[in-house]
């Protein structure tokens, strides 16, 4: 794995970053941070990358079976036609759309990897149930703020809310709970102890402002705190919500009493 940055998983949670580069080191990945590829050529059924470190300095070869180029999209407008409907795009090539998802023309909407925000399917799903509901006459709701955010490795890296590196940049006083999932029964039973919960709050208010998950089952764990932030939950709302045991689930419970200082099982 080769990545520019010095760390893997820009944009997320520095603990996240730095302990899912532990275990997927762990796992046999060679991972190259601080790296850029120059070149690739292909002879064969091999293809041959060159790579040099990023601020500079002497160049090498890395020989793979296979590459897959990960650096990001962009939106795809082509054959649209937009000049005919009378659209431009921003300098992002992006379709700028109001709360209702209508273009500067009226009658136009855009949705989705056209329009700002994450290039992700369910944000897209969202937003076309939102905009639909406005040209009936009704009214869209999508909390751009709280719009998950899934790694699909094992385990899945999952996040949803502000990184602690952003709350602390606000200046907001806050408080972190964390839970491994070495102490969950469940994860135990399946000997699948990779990973833990980390959940943010407010200091005064104890409102969650994000919560971040390593597991196996991270993209389908992060929907329960998305949905108790959409309704301005704190992690004691958390803490004090019974939840099946044993279950993965159970770590972010764990996580929110952790806040507090009263993780039960670590």
């Amino acid at each position: 794995m080769v990545e520019f940055l010095d760390k893997i998983l820009p944009g997320m949670d520095g603990d996240v970053r730095k302990d899912s580069a532990r275990i997927f080191k762990k796992q046999g990945f060679d991972i190259r941070t601080g790296t850029k590829v120059t070149g690739c050529t292909v002879k064969g059924k091999k293809a041959t990358i060159t790579i040099e470190p990023a601020k500079g300095g002497d160049a090498e070869t890395i020989e793979a079976d296979a590459v897959l180029v990960a650096i990001g999209r962009k939106p795809n407008t082509d054959g649209l036609a937009l000049d005919k409907a009378g659209l431009e795009t921003n300098k992002h090539g992006q379709i700028e759309v109001g709360h209702d998802f209508q273009t500067v023309v009226p009658g136009v909407y855009a949705i989705g990897d056209v329009t700002p925000g994450p290039m992700l399917a369910h944000k897209a799903e969202d937003e076309g149930i939102a905009a639909a509901e406005f040209i009936a006459g009704q009214q869209g709701i999508v909390n751009h703020d709280l719009i998950p955010g899934v790694v699909y490795t094992h385990p899945e890296i999952a996040n949803i809310g502000k990184t602690e590196e952003e709350v602390k940049e606000s200046g907001i006083e806050y408080k972190v709970g964390k839970f491994p999932f070495a102490g969950n029964s469940r994860a135990k039973t399946n000997r699948d102890t990779d990973g833990y919960v980390k959940i943010i709050s407010e200091a005064k208010t104890d409102r969650v402002l994000g919560a971040h998950i390593i597991s196996s089952l991270a993209g389908t764990m992060i929907a329960q705190v998305t949905q108790a932030m959409e309704f301005g939950a704190t992690s004691e709302d958390i803490a004090y919500t019974c939840h099946a045991h044993p279950t993965h689930s159970e770590a972010i419970k764990e996580a929110a009493m952790a806040v507090q200082g009263k993780p039960i099982h670590i």
